[in-house]
């Protein structure tokens, strides 16, 4: 059976609490993986609408709400065996799509400025997320959780800040190059960044 990455997503999401409609599980994503994970939420309805097709999840009871009705779903055994099946096989990382390191990559053809502005944006973000991965994790000490899947999210957690934080002290020797190279101190930026030589291969 091929399920798309948010199929996935939504059974993961469904294993660690059932009965969630549409909505709680585009909640549920945006307030976990989604600071890692960069789900199409409109893909949500339509693969929950497959799921149900193949047997994974259930619709459950319906919850009312004050003006409308929503569906939730839960997990059946055979979509927890295509979540474990799945959690086994190699993980697969998508190159990614990373416009920042492209313009730093081209960044020759343009002032050490611009490329020192973009890095300090950069920066700003990170440092965003860093207060917010921060917030989460003593939020969590103070507040700890007895699901069983904690000892998992406070890994992801601890990656998440690992790479955070060596991100920031990249980007704060990156700005003293570009800034060198301003001034015209230090190596020169046309060493410091060569292009690696691209052989036939």
């Amino acid at each position: 059976m091929k399920l798309n990455q948010t199929a996935y997503v939504l059974l993961g999401m469904l294993s660690i609490e059932d009965n969630q409609s549409g909505y709680d599980l585009r909640k549920a994503v945006q307030q976990s993986v989604g600071y890692f994970w960069g789900e199409s939420y409109g893909q949500i309805y339509p693969t929950l609408k497959r799921m149900v097709a193949d047997g994974l999840i259930v619709p459950a009871n319906t919850a009312k709400g004050a003006k409308l009705r929503r569906q939730e779903y839960s997990l059946t055994e055979a979509g927890r065996d295509c979540l474990r099946q799945w959690l086994a096989l190699p993980f697969q990382n998508d190159p990614p799509r990373n416009e920042f390191l492209l313009k730093l990559f081209f960044g020759r053809e343009a002032s050490p400025a611009v490329s020192i502005e973009h890095i300090q944006e950069l920066n700003r973000r990170n440092k965003a997320m860093l207060i917010t991965l921060e917030g989460i994790e003593r939020y969590a000490q103070t507040n700890p959780s007895p699901s069983p899947h904690l000892p998992y999210w406070m890994l992801t957690l601890s990656l998440g800040l690992a790479l955070t934080r060596a991100a920031l002290d990249w980007g704060a020797a990156a700005l003293v190059t570009l800034e060198d190279a301003m001034t015209g101190s230090g190596t020169p930026l046309t060493t410091a960044t060569e292009s690696p030589e691209v052989k036939p291969g």
